[in-house]
Order: C-alpha cells, then sequence, then structure tokens
C-alpha cells in the first residue's frame, strides 16, 4: 500500500490537519492496530531513533501509551521527570528542552500546563533549523491532538469496524457534555469532528459551556491563514440534556477539570450529576442504543455513572485506552519519516 507523503514537521493543533491527514492516520493506525496481538510486538520501523517524552504536566494514559508506542516500533525511549530534573535548581523548560535537543532526539513529545509552549517550542526549533520534530501531548486549555484522533479513530472503527474513515463520521450527531471550557480534548474533538463531516452537539451550563463555542471551528488560530476542511459538520449548543442527547450517534462525556477552575464555578456537584450526568436512564433520551465515550480521568459518579462504565455493551472507554497505543504508534512514524512514500 503507498501513503501519501506526511507534510507535517509538528503536530500541534487538529485545525490544520486536511481530510487526507485524517485518512492518513486512521488507515495506519487500522494497520498498527494489530501489532499488540501478534507473536513478535516491536516492529523496526523506528529503530535508532530517539524519541523523548517531556511531561512537565502529570499524565497516566497519555504518557504510557506514547511510551509503549514508541518501543512497538523499536524506538529508543527517554522519560523527563520534573521532580528529579534540573528545574528545581532553577533551570528554565526551555534550557531543559535544550538540553534533550543536545543529546540528539527526533521527536519530543510535550505536555505542559500553559497554553501555545509546544507552539513556541517549534517556532524555536523552525527559526534555528534544527531537525527535531514536537508532538503535543497536551498544553493548557489549548490542544490535545493525540487525544483527538484516538477518539477520531475509536468512532470510527465503531461505524465501519472493516474500513475505518473519515466517511465513518459523515452525517453522524456526536454529542459531548460537561466542562468544555476548560477541555483541550473537546477543542481537538471540534477539529476532529467535524473536520470528518460529523455534526457536533454541545451540552452544560454555561458557566462550563461559554455560547461563543458554537463558532469555534470557525475561528482559527492566530496565524493559520485558511481552513483546510472546505466542508466541516456544524456545531450547535443545547442546555437540556434530554435535548441534546436526542438523535445521538454517539456520546462523549468530559471531566469537571476542577483543578483548571480559578473561580467557583460549581457549587454542587450532585446537582450537575442530575442535570448532565450520562446514566443508563438519561441515555433513554437518544432513542437508541449508542456508545458512550470518556478520554478519562474519570469522576465516578459525578459525569458518568458507575454502571455505564462497567457496561461493555455500550462502554467505548476501554478501546480509547488501547486504541491509544496505535494511534500514536501512526503520529510517531509519520513525523519520523515525513516526506518519505512507503510501500
Amino acid at each position: 500500500m503507498i501513503m501519501s507523503n506526511w507534510k507535517h514537521k509538528h503536530i500541534l493543533d487538529l485545525s490544520k490537519f486536511s481530510l487526507d491527514d485524517y485518512k492518513t492516520v486512521l488507515e495506519l493506525t487500522t494497520r498498527f492496530q494489530d501489532v499488540p496481538t501478534t507473536r513478535s510486538r516491536k516492529l523496526p520501523a523506528l529503530q535508532g531513533r530517539l524519541v523523548t517524552n517531556l511531561f512537565f504536566e502529570s499524565s497516566t494514559r497519555t504518557r504510557s501509551s506514547f511510551e509503549l508506542a514508541a518501543k512497538r516500533l523499536s524506538a529508543d525511549v527517554q522519560n523527563f521527570s520534573v521532580a528529579t530534573s534540573s528545574l528545581n535548581k532553577g533551570e528554565t523548560p526551555l534550557d531543559t528542552i535544550l538540553t534533550y535537543i543536545a543529546m540528539g532526539t527526533d521527536i519530543l513529545i510535550i505536555r505542559h500546563e500553559s497554553t501555545n509552549v509546544p507552539n513556541e517550542l517549534a517556532h524555536y526549533i523552525d527559526k534555528h533549523h534544527i531537525n527535531t520534530s514536537i508532538l503535543n501531548a497536551g498544553d493548557g486549555f489549548h490542544s490535545h491532538p493525540s487525544q483527538g484522533l484516538l477518539d477520531l479513530f475509536t468512532l470510527a472503527n465503531f461505524f465501519s469496524p472493516t474500513n475505518p474513515s473519515p466517511n465513518s463520521l459523515s452525517n453522524k450527531k456526536i454529542t459531548i457534555v460537561g466542562d468544555i471550557l476548560h477541555s483541550r480534548v473537546a477543542r481537538s474533538n471540534l477539529w476532529a469532528l467535524t473536520g470528518c463531516g460529523a455534526d457536533v452537539t454541545l451540552c452544560g451550563p454555561k458557566s462550563l459551556l461559554p455560547d461563543e463555542f458554537s463558532d469555534f471551528v470557525l475561528r482559527p488560530p492566530s496565524g493559520q491563514k485558511y481552513d483546510p476542511i472546505k466542508n466541516r459538520g456544524s456545531i450547535v449548543i443545547k442546555r437540556s440534556l434530554k435535548d441534546a442527547l436526542k438523535g445521538s450517534d454517539a456520546v462523549m462525556t468530559l471531566r469537571l477539570q476542577k483543578e483548571r477552575m480559578h473561580q467557583n464555578m460549581l457549587t454542587d456537584l450532585d446537582t450537575y450529576h442530575n442535570h448532565y450526568g450520562i446514566t443508563h436512564e438519561s441515555l433513554k433520551w437518544c432513542e437508541k442504543k449508542v456508545p458512550v465515550m470518556h478520554p478519562g480521568p474519570v469522576n465516578r459518579g459525578i459525569e458518568i455513572s458507575s454502571q455505564i462504565l462497567e457496561d461493555d455493551s455500550i462502554s467505548l472507554i476501554k478501546n480509547q485506552v488501547s486504541n491509544g497505543i496505535p494511534t500514536r504508534m501512526s503520529l510517531l512514524y509519520l513525523l519520523a519519516n515525513r516526506n518519505i512514500i512507503e510501500s
């Protein structure tokens, strides 16, 4: 199979992805999906390459799956730990990052609590003609592209198990419920889902879902001249969970990110659960059996019930975790082999 050239040196934000980019990632992820179940758990695709995980913010799923993804492609892997780093001696994050670049890292996977840190680093790298690629593993409220892509693959694989593709999402109604304001996952999913033709309904209280999110994909990030997707799906906001779930083909609920809330946006978690919690009872409003997703970590009994979490007939949460590995293998492979045609 011949794959198109991959033009992105860095993966920072899904607003820059074209339909062909999504198609490439989904096709490659499908191919890598079988690797963990084969006798040999490693491929030599990144042998001799150095991948560095720089997580300035806590992570379980993302960091672990990136590490597994790199190792299954036979890359050498370095892991950065804030607790044992020279940051505690006054070193700046930039100097820390430049240290790893000087060690010869090919791909830097960066998670940071501040928005645009991966973008600023990518700009520095390009300005100084450094060959290292940056892969954003989550920055502030801004973006989490690998999570958006693994969620996209999980849904595409659900709707079209034999051929997950962007067309699998066309005209599907996907409902995202919860803390949209503080969610980089929601932002990445909005770009990915609408880019593949899905219509997205957002649901939550005004304090966590401002009205301006209805125009989110109509406003590309600063410095981006055009939208590579000509015909995106729509975004609508519903305040009532019953109205939002009606006719949905899939539901994603998001964690209340209390650590990012700088003011008391919610006074009563029980009231929140009663209005926006995903349960078997509330899912009846979908008028059909639909899959449920959550990027994790989960606050049981707040955004989603324990019964839904443990109902493998509708919960795709375990699938999201397992799909994170082949999706991230795809991204590492594409960055390491950009501008090379594989057959």
